[in-house]
């Protein structure tokens, strides 16, 4: 059986990586610019596949999905919403992305060092996904 440390890390992760599914699908629609379109149809696919593998973890462990906080969801997409109101879509939304991987990278690393005795397994999921966040605002920062 795994210990809640694994449980409650795998939980985070799984509401972190929820959370840029969601923050991605509500930009999608508005990117003008084919090739910032490519990089965000990329990195929603990327963000899919490993929330598959986050799921899989969770089905094999017996748990509940973790779904973000309401509260931070309705923050989501209040600053989306209020950001794209502004005219140069592709600016604010490279922006907002960049923000939200940033936000991801310091969430996931404080719930690691907060949940120290997870399975390897689970934070090999983690870095997975900080690696994810890491390279997508990397290739955002041309689009800034």
């Amino acid at each position: 059986m795994p210990t809640e440390d694994t449980i409650n890390l795998l939980k985070e992760c799984d509401a972190g990586c929820k959370m840029g599914i969601d923050a991605i699908k509500q930009v999608i629609d508005k990117v003008e610019n084919k090739k910032l379109y490519d990089i965000i149809v990329k990195y929603l696919n990327d963000h899919q596949k490993l929330q598959n593998k986050i799921t899989d973890k969770l089905n094999e462990f017996d748990c509940s999905e973790e779904q973000p906080s309401a509260m931070a969801k309705a923050m989501s997409h209040m600053k989306i919403n209020f950001k794209l109101v502004k005219g140069e879509h592709d600016k604010e939304i490279a922006d907002l992305m960049t923000d939200g991987c940033n936000m991801g990278i310091k969430s996931i690393n404080k719930y690691m060092n907060q949940y120290p005795a997870a399975l390897e397994s689970i934070k090999s999921l983690c870095y997975d996904l900080a690696e994810l966040e890491e390279n997508f605002a990397k290739d955002l920062r041309h689009y800034l």
